[in-house]
């Protein structure tokens, strides 16, 4: 009997699936100790998915190599500095399912073709709709990064409310705002931090790095905080706030009411780890961005 979850079970067929025939074969034997002779790909996937004691056995496993594991994370929307090394990449992959299981044993949540929609099922937790709303946040606008090679997923004003604002606020050695209203301006020049200047943000979704409160007006402040790569470097760290509220015509769908996104460079950061940043705002002063 598989010690797998689902979730698991769904993340290892993500991961197994990049892997070289000949890999996979071998990984099967090894599994089984050679017990079970599989007939191709899809046999083998089975025979390990089942026969397999625990994913972190799975996950450590030789030929499941540690690039594997850094593409699924980055496709998952969690990105690692490319300097991490297999055993990190591991424990972060364990940390993923494990936080989406808890929320399996609290009701299972059917996949949906649109990854706007946070499913209503969650009840109504902001803590839990914050984490669902910054993976699928930074999934997508991760993707449009070319550097990733892969495919972009879909982008565009539809996630925003026609009237949403945006405040970027990045300090390197100089310190530049710029504002933008509109769902249209918002929308490509978010796209232009990832899709032109090539910038990867990995968002902290420990409780230290993600805070979330909703207002009585329906209005639910996410703020979330994280590291900022391009390429092998590590750039700086960021602090965003997003205001939702929910779509009146689908009550499963949340749009972005408005994002304030403050950006700071190594140079005005100081001895900062950047190994997993905290959110300096509380919840007193998310509070007053809700009144």
């Amino acid at each position: 009997m598989s010690g797998l979850s689902e979730t698991e079970r769904v993340g290892f067929k993500m991961i197994l699936s990049s892997m070289t025939e000949a890999d996979l074969l071998s990984l099967s034997d090894t599994v089984t100790n050679k017990m079970i002779v599989v007939e191709n790909m899809t046999e083998a996937m089975e025979t390990i998915l089942s026969f397999s004691k625990n994913a972190e056995e799975l996950l450590r496993r030789r030929k499941v190599h540690r690039d594997l594991i850094f593409r699924y994370l980055a496709k998952e929307g969690v990105m690692m500095p490319p300097s991490s090394e297999k055993h990190q990449l591991v424990r972060r992959t364990l940390e993923l399912w494990s936080s989406v299981t808890v929320d399996e044993t609290k009701q299972h949540q059917p996949e949906t073709s649109d990854s706007n929609d946070i499913n209503s099922k969650v009840g109504f937790d902001p803590l839990t709709l914050g984490q669902q709303f910054c993976q699928w946040f930074f999934q997508i606008l991760n993707s449009q990064n070319p550097s990733l090679s892969q495919q972009p997923q879909e982008w565009g004003p539809q996630h925003f409310w026609p009237d949403v604002k945006l405040r970027l606020l990045s300090r390197a050695t100089t310190e530049q705002m710029e504002e933008f209203l509109g769902a249209e301006l918002v929308s490509l020049r978010l796209l232009a931090l990832t899709s032109a200047e090539r910038l990867l943000f990995s968002p902290n979704l420990d409780l230290n790095g993600l805070r979330a409160l909703a207002s009585p007006h329906g209005l639910v402040l996410v703020g979330v905080a994280g590291t900022i790569h391009r390429e092998q470097t590590c750039l700086g760290i960021f602090e965003q706030i997003f205001g939702l509220i929910r779509s009146p015509l689908n009550e499963n769908s949340w749009k972005i009411k408005f994002v304030n996104l403050k950006i700071r460079g190594q140079d005005a950061i100081g001895g900062t780890d950047l190994a997993a940043p905290a959110l300096n705002y509380n919840s007193s002063e998310l509070q007053l961005l809700c009144s």
